[in-house]
Parts: C-alpha cells; structure tokens; sequence
C-alpha cells in the first residue's frame, strides 16, 4: 500500500523519503517517530524502546540514520514542528481527512488516541511523577490550577472538586490582565498545578515568572511545553492530546484529573468526606430536597 502524500520539508517528508532504505526494526522506529511524536519527545531512548518493542541503540541509530547527529537533535526538530502551531481550522482539516464523514471512523479516532494517552499514563515512570505529585499537592497550604481557553474549563473543573474534597484551591483560568488580580493569591507553601501548551504565552512566562519568585513549585500538565520549560517547573506529567498537528483530544487530561481528585481525597479520607458532608447540609439548607440524596448517616 502506498504511503500518504507529504508535504515537502516536513519531518514526516524526510522520514518516509529514506524509511524504505532502513532496516525493519528501524522502519519500526522511524514510524514511531511520526505517529508518536510526544512520546518522542517526552521518553528516553530506553523508554521509546520499550514502547517500540526494540533496543534503544536501535532508536539512536534509527535517529542518526534519518540524517539528524543525535535523539537529541531529532527532538529539537520535532520541537520545532510542533510548536509552529498550526490553526484550528488546519487542525480540524487534517484529523477529518484520516477519520473521512463516517461518524463510526471517528469514533475509532478518538478511542485510539485516548487509549494511546491512557497507555502513556500506564507507565511506570508516569506513575511515580503522578505519586510525586499528590504529595505536593496534599501537602500544600493552597493550590492554585491554571488553564486558559480549553484547558480554562478544566481549570474551573479541578478546583471546584479540589475544594470539595477540603482542599483549599483557586482557578487562575482568567486571560490578559484579569489574571493578575488572581496571581496575587499566590503565597509562600502554595502549589500550582498548570495545564498549559508550547508555545509559551504571556501568562504562562508570567505565572512561572512570579511563582519562581515565591519559591511556589509548579507541576505542568503539557504534551509539549515540558522541553521548555523543564528548568522552571518541579514536575512535568507528559499526557499527549493526540496526534501532533491534529485537533487536540482533553480527554486524558481529564482522566489525570480526576485520578488527582481520588488519589488527593484519598489522602485525607476523613477530611475529604467530612467536607462533602457539609457540602450536602449546605444544599439541604437551601433546597430541602437535596437533604433526601444522600448525607452521610453517622452511628
């Protein structure tokens, strides 16, 4: 079967023009390269390796065999692709060309790239960052969710189930100067938790700017942006948004969200239930008929 069309001086161009010349496990790491770009980016070559179902000296010489120096500079020019951030329009174009007018191909669509992201959140190292995470999380005084558009939504989302659970949180998901008003609740023991995309925008370079002057550790939730930030962030949870240059999917965010809300109520069991208890005395108060759905009996 012939390979799609490409664009002349794309990275997907330069990798199908040599894949044929390579060896069958490099063809395999090479296709890797272009299907999963963020785990490219984000794993180690032991990492991608393992993914691939071959050696990471495989996944070297594959990278110095498509003609870059090292991984290194094959992630740089990656990099460089992505963050070109093409538009939405573009974006939405290029994802209905692969799933076409069938409503039951793009549901295939979507359930492949969410099962792709829920395998990248199967990991183990992403499992330890995730447990690092928590800790931050549960230990901070005050914690602070940053998103702006999208991941605004998701923002407000986490902070209203955070403070549910007893634990106190505010939404920094407002843009352009209406932010600043919301960066003044930072403080020395807080914690931010940002879901953010390259390139660097002006609220971001802010916020990371004005944490770093609280010593205020922030915890990124990004596909892309962690390269770039990496020195100015305490943790990175690499949760890919589907495919590179495609209409970006939130559903793993949201599934790391809300596996944020168990594990941090979990945390603190009686704290958590206690707060959802008055929760529902406060609904029964202004509504008697929520006092019928379900306060917790005590013995």
């Amino acid at each position: 079967m012939p390979e799609k069309a490409h664009k002349p001086h794309t990275f997907d161009a330069r990798v199908f023009g040599i894949i044929e010349t390579l060896a069958p496990a490099e063809q395999r790491i090479a296709r890797f390269f272009v299907d999963q770009k963020q785990a490219a980016l984000l794993n180690s070559a032991a990492q991608i390796a393992q993914l691939a179902g071959t050696s990471d000296a495989t996944v070297v010489r594959t990278a110095r065999a498509l003609g870059f120096e090292s991984l290194s500079t094959l992630r740089a020019a990656l990099l460089a692709e992505l963050t070109g951030t093409p538009s939405p329009g573009a974006r939405l174009e290029r994802t209905l060309a692969e799933t076409g007018s069938q409503a039951s191909n793009a549901l295939r669509h979507v359930i492949d790239m969410h099962e792709q992201a829920l395998g990248v959140m199967r990991q183990d190292a992403f499992a330890a960052s995730f447990e690092r995470c928590v800790d931050s999380l549960a230990g901070a005084t005050r914690r602070h969710v940053f998103g702006i558009g999208p991941s605004g939504a998701m923002a407000d989302y986490a902070s209203l189930q955070f403070n549910r659970i007893g634990l106190p949180t505010n939404a920094l998901s407002s843009s352009g100067v209406a932010l600043a008003d919301r960066l003044l609740w930072i403080g020395t023991g807080d914690v931010v938790l940002m879901i953010a995309y390259a390139p660097p925008y002006r609220e971001v370079e802010v916020l990371l700017e004005h944490a770093g002057r609280h010593d205020v550790p922030v915890i990124l939730i990004s596909d892309d942006l962690g390269l770039l930030v990496a020195d100015r962030v305490a943790e990175v949870l690499p949760v890919p948004r589907g495919n590179a240059g495609h209409l970006a999917m939130h559903g793993g965010t949201m599934v790391l969200i809300e596996a944020l809300i168990v594990a941090l109520a979990a945390k603190a069991r009686d704290t958590a239930i206690n707060s959802l208890d008055q929760l529902s005395q406060l609904r029964g108060a202004i509504d008697k008929s929520w006092s019928k759905r379900g306060t917790r009996k005590r013995k």
